[in-house]
């Protein structure tokens, strides 16, 4: 049971759980998955860890992706409504989603459903059925609802049906156990209402704090541009957390490391006493995240390509970055940030072989990049940071 409550900020319905657990019953452990961006970050891995420790456990992980809920768009956390997706970005987002929550769970023992095969199925009299089980003041309760309604802020009426919807999916799989974040509690708990109606069970909630973003403020996302994605590169993934606080740092053990929180603080004493550089142990958590999703060679060969830079005297935190779509030509990017004062000067430095992208030497001045992001060397003191989006 230890494992389960490590790094918990809620758990509703303890005493429920236990006793299950007592009985020897198989769990239905239940994760919803909107597929409103292409990629999954470190974020989501929060709390698909802990879905993965009941998975070892035995227990059986049921996976929803919320093809039907996307279209409707989750309310938690929003200071204004979220745009409506279309049914073809949907569709794309969704097809990457099960190849990187893979690199993570076990594939034979997960099972993998889509909401829209029974949410898709109720018509208006069943919205309307559904819609009676909540009341406006209820919904009103909800912290991101009463800001925006204090604030005259706009609240669609088909975000008070997000929750319910939701709540419906726990119904369908009859789900012991449901995870989310902190922002999705309140949606948690509609669950363990509806099912209390339906005369199941009610499901107990656990929810993971927020992984704060590469920024240190907010919490992470593709749309704020601090998320370290799963699907990223070796290189952008190692560096990204190298370009973390220290303080972050252990934030990011605590929530994605499978290091014991004994293990964490001896750690943090050696730090304090001097015996254990920050840099070393961040070097390690980046090797061991990288490891996760791409392997250990990759993880190593990450860590040696920073250093390189890292020695080269330029710290990469203090590199300048710019950013750039990928129809931008690189000399184009050079000179637009004054880099250099023309083109004619970035192309006598690469005909002199003194431009490396990534430590390897380029001479092609109109060269186009793929969207990621890189280091760029300029001569011998000259180094950038390319994010191309």
């Amino acid at each position: 049971m230890e494992i389960f409550k490590r790094g918990l900020v809620d758990f509703i319905g303890e005493d429920e759980l236990v006793k299950k657990l007592k009985s020897g019953k198989k769990l239905n452990v239940k994760l919803g998955l909107d597929p409103t961006s292409p990629d999954l970050h470190l974020g989501h891995t929060v709390i698909l860890q802990k879905l993965k420790q009941f998975q070892d456990a035995g227990h059986q992980v049921i996976l929803i992706v919320g093809d039907f809920t996307a279209k409707v768009g989750d309310p938690s956390g929003r200071n204004e409504t979220r745009p409506v997706l279309t049914d073809k970005e949907i569709k794309q987002n969704a097809k990457t989603y099960a190849d990187q929550v893979f690199k993570i769970l076990d594939k034979k023992k997960t099972k993998l459903v889509f909401n829209s095969s029974w949410l898709g199925k109720l018509d208006a009299v069943d919205m309307i059925r559904l819609a009676s089980q909540y009341t406006v003041a209820r919904m009103l309760e909800r912290d991101d609802f009463k800001k925006r309604f204090a604030a005259n802020k706009a609240i669609s009426i088909h975000e008070f049906l997000y929750p319910l919807l939701q709540g419906r999916d726990s119904v369908e799989i009859n789900a012991d156990v449901e995870l989310g974040g902190t922002d999705q509690l309140f949606n948690l708990l509609v669950g363990r209402e509806l099912q209390g109606d339906a005369g199941q069970d009610r499901q107990s909630v656990l929810t993971m704090p927020l992984l704060i973003g590469t920024d240190g403020e907010k919490k992470m996302s593709k749309s704020y541009g601090n998320a370290i994605g799963i699907s990223e590169s070796p290189k952008e993934q190692f560096g990204k957390i190298m370009s973390s606080s220290d303080e972050m740092m252990w934030t990011y053990y605590e929530l994605l490391s499978d290091k014991t929180l004994v293990e964490i603080k001896k750690m943090k004493a050696e730090v304090s006493d001097g015996s254990l550089h920050p840099k070393k142990v961040k070097e390690n958590l980046g090797k061991e995240i990288v490891a996760r999703f791409h392997g250990e060679n990759d993880a190593d060969k990450a860590c040696e390509e920073f250093n390189a830079v890292f020695s080269a005297g330029m710290n990469p935190e203090e590199m300048q970055v710019l950013q750039a779509n990928p129809k931008t030509p690189l000399y184009k990017i050079i000179v637009d940030n004054n880099v250099l004062k023309s083109g004619g000067e970035f192309r006598r430095l690469l005909t002199q072989g003194a431009v490396k992208l990534d430590d390897v030497k380029i001479a092609d001045a109109n060269m186009l990049l793929h969207p990621g992001t890189y280091v760029l060397k300029v001569g011998k003191k000259i180094f950038l940071k390319v994010e191309i989006s």
